[in-house]
C-alpha cells in the first residue's frame, strides 16, 4: 500500500508511507504492526459503498453529493483521456469518520538527509512507515528520536494498494478543492499503472508528473482556461519553495560530509535549518501565497522534512522533459517510463539527476 504524504498542507504526504499488503506477508513486521495494518485495511474494505448508491441515497448530504459527482467526472476522464487503469478503484466511497486514513513516520539520522527505509514484500523498500492510529505513529517516532533520529509524523488522506484491492474514495479526500481531488485520483491511478519496486523517488515523481499533466488536460478539456492559468501559476510558486528546500538539503549533505566535532556539526546544522526556514517564509511572504511548508518552517525544519520533500519532487523535471521528448503523447511516455523502470537503479538515479 502506497500512502501519499507529500506536504504538510496536502493529503498526502508524502503523498504520498506503510505497505499493508506487504506487511501482511512479512513476519518481520512484528505482530503488533501486522495486526494494526490488517485491521485498518479490513475496516476500509468493509466501509466501501458504490458511489452510485451513495449518490442515490436520500441520506447523502449535498456537499458530499457534489464532491462525489466531481470524483466520477475525474475518474472517467482518467481512464478515457489519460490512459490510466479502468478498474473498480475509486468507484466506491468509504467514510472512516476521521480526518486521516493513516499517519506516516519519516526518519533520517541526525547527520544525514537520506531517509531511513523499511522493506516489505511486493513493494520493496519505502522511505516511510505508516500506522492507522496516530498514537502508534507518534510512539514509533519517539523511539526513533530517542535513538538520535530526526523524525516527522504526518497525517495521510489517501493511499493506493497498487491495484491489489479496489481502493475507495475516502472521506479524508473530500476536504480537497476540486483540483486537488482530481489530481489525487490521477496520482493514485498512476501508481497502479507503473510501479518500480523499491524506488520511492522514481515512483512518486512519476505519479506527480502524471497528476500535473492530467490536471492541465482535464481543465483544458472543460474550457476552464482561467483556472488552468491559476493552477500553473500556483505550481510555479510552489516550485520556488521546493527548489529552496532542495538547495538546503544539498547544503546539509555537504556539511555532513565534513569531518568536524559533533557539537560544531550540530550548531551548523541548526543554523542552516533555521536559515532555510526563514527563506521559505520569506518566499511565501514576498510571493503572497501559502506553499504548505510554513508550518514546518515555523516549528523548525529537520532532516526528515527535507528527505520527505525530495522523495516526491526530485525527479519531476526529468519526467517532464521525457514527456516533452515524446511529443506529449502519454502512451509513448508511459512506454518510455516502463523501459526506464527495467533499468538498474543506478541508471534511474542518473536519469533523475540534473
Amino acid at each position: 500500500m502506497l500512502n501519499e504524504f507529500r506536504t504538510p498542507a496536502a493529503r498526502r504526504w508524502l503523498g504520498w508511507p506503510l505497505l499493508v499488503l506487504g506487511c501482511l506477508c512479512s513476519a518481520g513486521c512484528g505482530a503488533g504492526y501486522l495486526l494494526q495494518a490488517a485491521h485498518g485495511q479490513l475496516q476500509i474494505l468493509q466501509k466501501r459503498r458504490p458511489i452510485a448508491k451513495v449518490l442515490a441515497s436520500a441520506d447523502t448530504d449535498s456537499v458530499t453529493r457534489q464532491r462525489l459527482l466531481q470524483v466520477q467526472s475525474a475518474r472517467d476522464f482518467a481512464s478515457r483521456e489519460l490512459g490510466l487503469p479502468d478498474n473498480r478503484s475509486y468507484r466506491s466511497y468509504a467514510d472512516l469518520g476521521r480526518p486521516y486514513v493513516v499517519w506516516n513516520v519519516v526518519a533520517a539520522p541526525e547527520f544525514s538527509v537520506t531517509p531511513r527505509s523499511w522493506c516489505f514484500p511486493f513493494v520493496g523498500c519505502l522511505a516511510y512507515r505508516g500506522y492507522f492510529k496516530e498514537q502508534a505513529a507518534q510512539r514509533y517516532a519517539a523511539q526513533l528520536a530517542a535513538q538520535g533520529d530526526d523524525t516527522l509524523v504526518g497525517g495521510v488522506t489517501a493511499y493506493s494498494t497498487l491495484g491489489h484491492f479496489s481502493d475507495p474514495v475516502l472521506n479524508t479526500m473530500l476536504a480537497y478543492g476540486d483540483l486537488q481531488l482530481a489530481g489525487t485520483l490521477f496520482h493514485e491511478l498512476a501508481h497502479q499503472l507503473i510501479y518500480v519496486k523499491g524506488d520511492s523517488v522514481f515512483n512518486e515523481s512519476f505519479a506527480m508528473t502524471v497528476e500535473r499533466e492530467g490536471l492541465k488536460r482535464w481543465l483544458a478539456a472543460q474550457g476552464r482556461e482561467a483556472e488552468l492559468a491559476g493552477y500553473l501559476q500556483r505550481r510555479e510558486r510552489q516550485r520556488s519553495v521546493v527548489d529552496a528546500l532542495a538547495a538546503g538539503r544539498q547544503q546539509l549533505a555537504a556539511l555532513y560530509r565534513q569531518e568536524i566535532p559533533v557539537e560544531e556539526m550540530r550548531q551548523r546544522k541548526r543554523a542552516l535549518l533555521d536559515q532555510l526556514g526563514q527563506q521559505v517564509l520569506r518566499i511565501e511572504r514576498e510571493g503572497g501565497f501559502v506553499s504548505g511548508y510554513s508550518g514546518w518552517a515555523k516549528t523548525g525544519l529537520n532532516n526528515a522534512h527535507l528527505a520527505a520533500v525530495g522523495t516526491y519532487f526530485d525527479c519531476i523535471p526529468a519526467f517532464e522533459r521525457l514527456l516533452q521528448e515524446q511529443g506529449g503523447k502519454l502512451p509513448d511516455f508511459y512506454a518510455a517510463v516502463r523501459r526506464l523502470g527495467r533499468q538498474p537503479a543506478a541508471e534511474r538515479k542518473r536519469f533523475c539527476t540534473p
